[in-house]
């Protein structure tokens, strides 16, 4: 398997505006590299010319050497690594950003089939994943591709014979690693999945808590979680031994060089072909030699990690929108709400309900309803206004003007959908309200409360307004929910409404109430 494929170019894509911040931090990494060479070959002038020589000056300069070098080395990788860091963040967030982005612009169909903690994983986790090791490795790629230039440089030049000998461990030691990479990339692919699949499970059962309370289904879903906590660490285990077989046997395999260093450098000091010094100054090399190929096969296999969350990345900022934009799309600043619906069909291939030859027309200002049986395509039609899908025959108009054609901010903001379960956010009441425009003054907020019905439940509530409603407005009734839902839209003032079954769990009372209210908004 190529060491850069399709996956990693996408990355790099990313780095690329930030090739002017790199280039220095990687400059000081190379320099701080640089330095610390220097040390072991100290140890040949050490043991030859100070200790053997009797140099006591020569052996201060050393010991002078050997303290300021590590310091000024030190200062380096400290500059590098944390501007580095920063640097990284930024990319990674990029890239965090784009997929947000992405999932703004799928529609709720991919929504309805994927879990949420799947997604929540390949967010947070897979691109949490690829900062670590863009974090921590892809720094020390320039370190230790440096360090070992620099290092088999040095022993080239100490021995070149002694070196040569050295390599014979070499080919066994890169065959092991890049046979486990691929098998590795595959178990690291079915742990993410696995953790997505906590994730998803967790979600699920504590959003619905009191239905698993009144099932008196705690202990099996205590089970099912022990299932999947069970399937997460075999997969887990089975990972982390392709990673120690993966980055530590080619490890082991190099230590034979090192016997093999020791036989025949050895016999060559005895035999006084060879200085002690050098011997010793070698042996340090090829020492600082492991490190760097170790180094190398280690962020070989953290390639291979990110690799697998890229994909994951990627499979989700390869799903394609249901909707479009097309390139020059028509701006409609003011709009008065004439909807009409020419030979629409519309299924989701289930074979059941859907829509098929909708002819409609609502004139501007006209409260109309639409009933029929339960998945007839009532909300269909609804997604269909709000142009989270298209037709898949014939077209929807707005004021004459085809949905296709328009710009879609200015679609979500001349038509607004109430649904039956309306999305309200763990936040105040008036932060909620706001969410349709952020702009509104605390009067018109109130304007589009009152009309919705909620000023006597305001008066109740311990900080009115700026009362907290919980996560997904838990601490309000269903009612109260798709009221509060019902004065968002009156707030945003759209052209169009479209109430999908939004006043179902509200009295008739408050029904009526809500209804007068719209009439006085829309007039």
């Amino acid at each position: 398997m190529r060491l850069i494929d399709n996956h990693l170019r996408r990355a790099l894509d990313y780095v690329r505006p930030y090739w002017g911040a790199l280039v220095p931090v990687v400059l000081v990494s190379i320099l701080s590299t640089g330095l610390s060479l220097v040390l072991p070959y100290l140890s040949k002038v050490l043991v030859d010319d100070a200790i053997l020589g009797r140099d006591l000056t020569l052996l201060f300069q050393i010991v002078g050497l050997v303290i300021v070098i590590p310091l000024v080395s030190f200062g380096l990788n400290v500059f590098s690594g944390m501007r580095y860091t920063g640097v990284s963040a930024d990319i990674l967030f990029d890239m965090r950003l784009d997929l947000y982005r992405h999932l703004q612009r799928l529609s709720p169909r991919y929504y309805a089939r994927t879990p949420l903690g799947d997604i929540v994983t390949r967010i947070n986790g897979d691109i949490g994943e690829i900062q670590r090791v863009v974090s921590e490795a892809a720094l020390s790629w320039f370190g230790q591709v440096i360090a070992l230039i620099g290092t088999v440089g040095m022993l080239i030049y100490l021995d070149w014979q002694l070196f040569v000998a050295s390599l014979v461990v070499m080919p066994p030691s890169l065959y092991t690693l890049v046979r486990y990479r691929s098998e590795l990339e595959t178990r690291i692919t079915k742990l993410r999945e696995k953790s997505s699949q906590i994730g998803s499970f967790l979600i699920e059962t504590l959003q619905g808590m009191r239905t698993v309370v009144g099932a008196n289904a705690q202990g099996r879903e205590i089970e099912r979680f022990r299932n999947r906590n069970d399937a997460f660490v075999e997969a887990l285990l089975s990972m982390r031994l392709y990673t120690y077989v993966a980055g530590g046997l080619p490890g082991l395999l190099l230590t034979a060089g090192t016997a093999l260093i020791f036989l025949l450098g050895g016999y060559r000091v005895i035999d006084g072909t060879m200085s002690l010094g050098t011997l010793v100054a070698f042996m340090a090399y090829q020492a600082r030699l492991m490190a760097p190929v170790q180094g190398l096969m280690g962020i070989y296999t953290n390639i291979a990690t990110a690799r697998a969350s890229l994909v994951r990345v990627h499979e989700v900022l390869d799903e394609r929108p249901d909707v479009s934009q097309v390139s020059e799309p028509k701006l409609m600043e003011t709009c008065r709400g004439e909807i009409q619906l020419q030979g629409i069909s519309f299924d989701f291939g289930r074979g059941v309900g859907g829509l098929s030859q909708v002819d409609i027309k609502i004139p501007a200002g006209q409260i109309v309803a639409i009933v029929g049986e339960s998945g007839c395509g009532k909300s269909t039609l609804a997604d269909l206004l709000e142009r989270h899908f298209d037709p898949q025959e014939g077209q929807v108009l707005l004021d004459g003007v085809p949905m296709s054609t328009l710009l879609l901010k200015d679609v979500r903001r001349h038509v607004s959908v109430v649904p039956q379960d309306p999305f309200i956010f763990h936040a105040s009441f008036i932060d909620n309200v706001r969410y349709a425009d952020p702009k509104a003054t605390d009067d018109k907020v109130r304007a589009a409360v009152d009309a919705a019905g909620l000023t006597p439940l305001l008066e109740l509530l311990p900080d009115g307004l700026h009362t907290l409603v919980g996560e997904r407005g838990r601490q309000l009734s269903a009612g109260e929910r798709q009221r509060l839902a019902i004065a968002r839209a009156f707030l945003a003032d759209p052209a169009v409404i479209v109430m999908d079954e939004a006043t179902g769990a509200l009295d008739p009372s408050s029904e009526a109430t809500v209804l007068e209210g719209y009439e006085r908004v829309m007039k």
